[in-house]
Order: structure tokens, then sequence, then C-alpha cells
């Protein structure tokens, strides 16, 4: 098996709590519900904490020993990260197919995946 990380988008989405979001038909919030319900139920992934959203983001930067923070994401809203987690695969292959059942994949995001590696 290997380990594989799986770094979910946001991409163009509506976010939670926008006036966009009231567009979103109730049949395609309670698919994704449901396609999150069965991906959490999956002994091979585990999924990273909740992330808040996009606007609470405070991004950390070093400049000449400097600490300097500013407010919301590292990317644009469409560029930010909207979660993780991490899936033991057979392989790339194997971890794709479960990328594939991410609501985001198919809803205007993108998901990310890595193999994990140790580097210490």
């Amino acid at each position: 098996m290997m380990q594989f990380v799986l770094v979910t988008y946001h991409g163009d989405y509506p976010l939670p709590g926008t006036p966009e979001a009231e567009n979103v038909s109730a049949e395609d919030v309670q698919a994704a519900y449901a396609d999150y319900a069965a991906l959490g139920k999956m002994e091979n992934l585990t999924a990273g904490p909740p992330l808040g959203l996009p606007q609470d983001a405070t991004t950390v930067r070093v400049e000449n020993g400097v600490t300097v923070t500013t407010p919301g994401t590292y990317l644009d809203v469409k560029g930010a990260v909207g979660g993780f987690g991490v899936v033991e695969a057979e392989n790339l292959e194997a971890a794709i197919a479960i990328a594939a059942r991410i609501p985001q994949a198919r809803m205007g995001g993108a998901i990310e995946i890595r193999p994990s590696v140790k580097y210490w």
C-alpha cells in the first residue's frame, strides 16, 4: 500500500454562507453531502480536520527575519485549499479513483494528489 495526500481546492463553487450559495439546488447540496458521508465511511481514507472559510484565513510569511501577516488566503479564493485527507491505496490509479469521488472535483474545484514521503 502507498500513502497519498489529497488536497482539495475549492474552485469557483459558491462558498457556504455566501449569497451565491443560495443559487445551488437542494439536490446538488444533498448529493455532495451524501458523497462526503460515503467517503467518510472509507477505512483507507482519513480526512483532515474541517477548515474554516477562506475569508477567515491569515497568511504568514517571514521577510528579512520579520513575521508578516496578511488577512485571507495565500492564493485567491478560487485557488484556496478547501480541505485535505490521506488515503492508503495500491497505486496512483486507485488514489485517482478515490479523488474523483470528492465532490469538489466535479463542482468547479480540483483534487491534487501527492505521494506521502518522509524528508527527515
